[in-house]
């Protein structure tokens, strides 16, 4: 597992677009769930339907989404530390993207996917 610390210096100025902040937004009583992935420097919001909230799903959810993008756009995630990203090593082997995990109870070290998550949210 890699932590925030081992990313690429770039990623903090926000100067090279491509490195992505991820995470969950859940819905009412835990029932259903939203992927949300945020690029840090363009602000890109990429939301990904979930039929459930397991490690398998998200990986395979969010690899396919990320598909979508060019190859270029996509060297980083940084993700907490939720056990929905426990496939990481898997997700990484997929996308060739590198899954960073945010230190626990630090949701400020991803400030742009908590912001989007934010605004999200009040819209549902």
């Amino acid at each position: 597992m890699f932590s925030i610390e081992e990313r690429p210096t770039q990623v903090a100025d926000r100067a090279v677009p491509g490195h992505w902040e991820g995470d969950l937004i859940l819905g009412a009583r835990h029932q259903s769930a939203l992927g949300a992935l945020v690029e840090r420097t363009t602000r890109t919001v990429l939301l990904v339907r979930l039929k459930r909230q397991d490690a398998e799903t998200v990986r395979k959810a969010f690899a396919r989404k990320l598909r979508t993008i060019p190859k270029q756009m996509q060297p980083t995630l940084t993700y907490d530390q939720g056990k929905e990203m426990s496939e990481h090593r898997l997700f990484t082997k997929e996308t060739s993207m590198q899954a960073c995990f945010a230190h626990p109870r630090s949701p400020w070290e991803r400030g742009a996917n908590e912001n989007a998550n934010g605004l999200i949210s009040q819209r549902l």
